[in-house]
């Protein structure tokens, strides 16, 4: 039995949550991934996985199993690399992942330029508003916006990012500009519901510390910042969105801030790499020339 193959495949069911999604990702046949599997059990004398309607779960020896296995794993994987002087000289493939729209306006612009600089490094890019497992997901780099929890994870801050609350002019002349945050009662309201799913806008009153909840009652709510800028835009309502999703909209004078003197404070943004002991030398030379024009950009909006 090839042991090795064997932590890969039930890691891999593990992370897939199923045999069958780990067959699938894998590209190895269903009856070769559970016959691993059950191979390993053997080997050590213990069961690891419960099957269940759905899903796998793990035994508690599984568990310590997996954990163990996928730090093995990874030193193997760094050892390799190092052997390849992928440590040594700027190559091979960076994995980077950050929310869908602050990527696409401006992760994507540094990568390109990055690329240019560094021919023999490839990258690839995972946008997505679900925050990625740096570890379990493989993923290189990653950018965060909003309070970090306490991890192993390195942070590098670049900046910070507003919430603010716009309407479009159109709104203003007609409902008038709300001077507190209780005059939003009177508006009509756009909710995007990924930012503000309960429905409640949070508001630092002045000379208070905390931020304080106004429930909202709104006419149209969203999923995606887009259709929110969209359609305060378009004068249905005023909506709340961190900056950067609406700083277009707001150049163009198709929005105006309104209640700034009651936002909460500023989101921070940080990049994030695993701890390890020596980072390969593409993601150091992209933390570098990534974190520069982070805080350009940021400091711009």
């Amino acid at each position: 039995m090839d042991r090795l193959e064997a932590m890969a495949i039930l890691l891999s069911v593990v992370d897939q949550g199923t045999f069958s999604a780990a067959s699938r990702a894998l590209g190895v046949p269903l009856a070769t991934v559970s016959r691993k599997v059950h191979e390993l059990e053997t080997h050590l004398g213990t069961k690891l996985l419960v099957r269940t309607t759905r899903k796998v779960a793990l035994t508690d020896a599984g568990a310590t199993y997996v954990a163990s296995a996928r730090r093995i794993l990874d030193e193997i994987d760094e050892t390799e690399r190092i052997a390849a002087g992928e440590f040594h000289g700027p190559r091979g493939e960076l994995i980077l992942t950050a929310p869908l729209l602050f990527g696409r306006l401006h992760i994507l612009p540094i990568v390109t330029e990055f690329l240019t600089a560094y021919p023999e490094i490839n990258v690839r890019l995972l946008l997505s508003d679900r925050n990625l497992h740096l570890i379990e997901d493989h993923v290189d780099l990653a950018v965060r916006i909003g309070s970090l929890p306490d991890s192993s994870m390195i942070a590098i801050r670049v900046g910070s990012m507003r919430t603010v609350v716009c309407v479009s002019p159109k709104l203003l002349a007609g409902q008038g500009v709300p001077r507190s945050p209780e005059d939003l009662v009177g508006l009509p309201c756009v909710n995007f519901e990924f930012l503000s799913p309960a429905a409640a806008w949070s508001f630092r009153p002045k000379g208070a510390k905390g931020a304080a909840e106004l429930p909202i009652q709104p006419r149209l709510a969203v999923t995606t910042a887009e259709a929110a800028v969209w359609a305060a835009s378009e004068g249905v309502g005023a909506t709340r969105l961190l900056h950067y999703q609406c700083a277009d909209a707001l150049r163009s004078g198709l929005l105006r801030i309104v209640l700034a003197d009651f936002e909460t404070e500023p989101l921070p943004v940080h990049l994030l790499h695993a701890r390890r002991a020596a980072l390969p030398t593409k993601t150091r030379l992209f933390l570098d020339f990534a974190a520069q024009r982070l805080r350009q950009r940021l400091a711009s909006l």
